[in-house]
């Protein structure tokens, strides 16, 4: 095969169809059902004028990605007739106290001066107006961030993948390298060893174990995200509705309400806290006070993989030009998907991506990463 892919999340699978798209011949390999962990726990938003509020490097490719979606979106339903949930109704960024005001304010200001066409200030009275269940005392800031349902995105990359002639091998877990000559080779797996030109490592939060077998050190760390759903008897939302404070409400179909997320750092735990759903529940009632009436339907947690300096990891092994990282997106996988399997595979045929990767390069200052022997 030409490219080993290993992990069958949202970002392996974005690679592979971009991959297979351009002639590869692609395996993914996961070690349990696709579309799972972060993939399927995320609540969908796209967030590229939500998520940041200062200059940062995953600017231009959050913009990027989110550029893509619709066109993106379309290409995987006729591939694969998978509804990926596609909102449009744009994002509520909200303050709940003085001292998250004027955060916000700053953060509108900073979007007001890049990108006023996709932002714009709304006073209380406005917000009411678009959003009447909204408790709202201090405005919002509206963004036009859409978003979709995470693992129905997840599974739509990866049966375009397949669609395109990528191969899947769920239940399949890596578990070190095959190294002939200074060149990986292959990798050893539970179901035997497999061989590629190339290998992506793409296993979030999980990635610096393997990783550590070809004598790389990441400085990365999981980042357990708690979440609830409660159901509504009619709709209570539109727009997806995020605090300062962290608390986010994004509408599904069948009124359906996302609420998240809590951030327990250096946890693979899945279990869900009480203290946890508690907080949640509190901080969703406090913005939309009718949330108290509604049916609650369940929690669950993702895994999300976090880096020390909060960029994702995209590029070549430092020893082994043929291996790659990607790994490391937090919170904005989802968001980054479109982009980074294009970013990928401009990479592996040698072409000049146009963004400066060098903020995500494994041997990045101050990234803090080690090859050892």
């Amino acid at each position: 095969m030409d490219v080993l892919i290993i992990g069958g999340g949202i970002i392996g699978s974005s690679i592979a169809f971009e991959l297979a798209k351009r002639g590869a011949r692609v395996v993914v390999i996961e070690r349990g059902e696709l579309a799972q962990e972060a993939s399927s726990a995320a609540a969908g938003m796209l967030g590229a004028h939500s998520e940041f509020a200062t200059d940062h490097p995953i600017i231009p490719l959050a913009l990027a990605s989110q550029a893509l979606f619709p066109s993106v979106i379309a290409e995987l339903q006729e591939l694969t007739n998978i509804t990926v949930g596609w909102n449009e109704a744009g994002m509520l960024k909200m303050a709940t106290t003085s001292e998250e005001y004027s955060e916000l304010t700053k953060h509108y200001e900073f979007w007001r001066r890049i990108q006023p066409q996709h932002v714009r200030w709304l006073t209380s009275d406005e917000v009411t107006q678009l959003e009447p269940h909204v408790r709202s005392e201090y405005g919002a800031m509206y963004t036009i961030d859409q978003q979709v349902d995470a693992k129905q995105l997840s599974l739509a990359f990866a049966r375009a993948a397949m669609a395109k002639g990528t191969k899947f091998l769920p239940y399949t877990e890596a578990y070190d390298f095959i190294v002939e000559q200074e060149r990986v080779v292959g990798v050893k797996t539970t179901s035997g060893s497999l061989y590629a030109k190339r290998i992506i490592i793409a296993c979030g939060a999980w990635t610096p174990m393997l990783a550590e077998k070809l004598r790389l050190s990441l400085h990365m760390y999981p980042v357990k995200g708690e979440c609830v759903s409660v159901m509504t008897e009619t709709p209570l939302l539109q727009a997806t509705v995020f605090a300062k404070n962290g608390c986010y409400i994004v509408p599904k179909a069948n009124n359906r309400l996302v609420i998240g997320a809590s951030a327990i750092a250096h946890s693979f735990t899945k279990n869900v806290q009480t203290c946890s759903v508690h907080q949640l529940l509190t901080r969703a009632m406090q913005i939309v006070p009718a949330i108290a009436h509604c049916t609650f339907e369940k929690t669950w947690a993702g895994i999300r993989p976090q880096t020390k300096d909060g960029n994702p990891y995209i590029g070549a092994h430092p020893q082994y030009s043929n291996v790659f990282v990607v790994t490391g997106h937090y919170r904005n996988g989802i968001l980054l998907s479109a982009i980074t399997g294009r970013c990928v595979g401009d990479m592996l045929e040698g072409k000049e991506v146009p963004f400066d990767m060098t903020p995500f390069s494994l041997t990045r200052k101050g990234g803090a990463h080690a090859l050892h022997h």
